[in-house]
């Protein structure tokens, strides 16, 4: 059996897709680092939902999926991009998102204030889960406005998308943090400044 310990990063070195070795600090490793946190947390909102609400979320699966594809894409040496076929996230999985956003939206009560993560915890992990995608979208942003100088048409035609889908992807976080408080029957917890 293969050893899960390689020692080959002990020196703080990570290898990309395509061979070339980095520093595990580079914003393109934190990049695809963070949508792999994002992934995990997801995970526990998934085993959280299966608890607490009796009805199926198999986008939630969905969007796990696009998030491995989108981590593989930025672990790609975008030099060596043509030697590799990875997955790649589309205009029409944003699309789902936005009619699984409206569907949502449809059984919610118009926001009049902002909206504190809390009330129930898997309420309150769903925000986590929103704010981490945020954080993802905000590290892809500046890795991808380093890169987009590039002539590579596959980052030209790669990269653009996983920020729509990322921008697209925290909006439905929200939204579902919403949904899932709808669905369980819990208030919401409106910021109020203190005058």
């Amino acid at each position: 059996m293969a050893k899960i310990y390689t020692r080959t990063g002990d020196q703080g070195k990570t290898g990309l897709i395509g061979g070339t070795r980095v520093s595990k600090g580079a914003l393109q490793v934190e990049c695809y680092g963070t949508l792999d946190e994002l992934n995990a947390h997801l995970g526990l909102l998934i085993c959280q939902l299966e608890t607490t609400i009796s009805r199926p979320m198999p986008i939630l699966v969905r969007i796990q999926k696009h998030l491995f594809d989108m981590g593989a894409i930025l672990a790609l040496d975008p030099a060596k991009a043509d030697k590799f076929n990875l997955p790649v996230v589309t205009s029409t999985d944003i699309t789902t998102l936005e009619l699984e956003i409206d569907e949502m939206n449809f059984h919610l009560p118009k926001m009049t204030h902002f909206i504190l993560p809390g009330g129930h915890h898997v309420v309150a992990q769903a925000h986590i889960v929103r704010a981490v995608c945020r954080r993802a979208e905000r590290l892809c942003v500046g890795y991808i406005s380093q890169v987009k100088s590039s002539e590579n048409s596959f980052v030209t035609k790669t990269y653009p998308i996983i920020i729509q889908y990322l921008n697209r992807l925290s909006d439905y976080f929200f939204v579902l943090s919403r949904y899932i408080g709808y669905l369980l029957n819990i208030r919401e917890n409106k910021w109020v400044p203190e005058s």
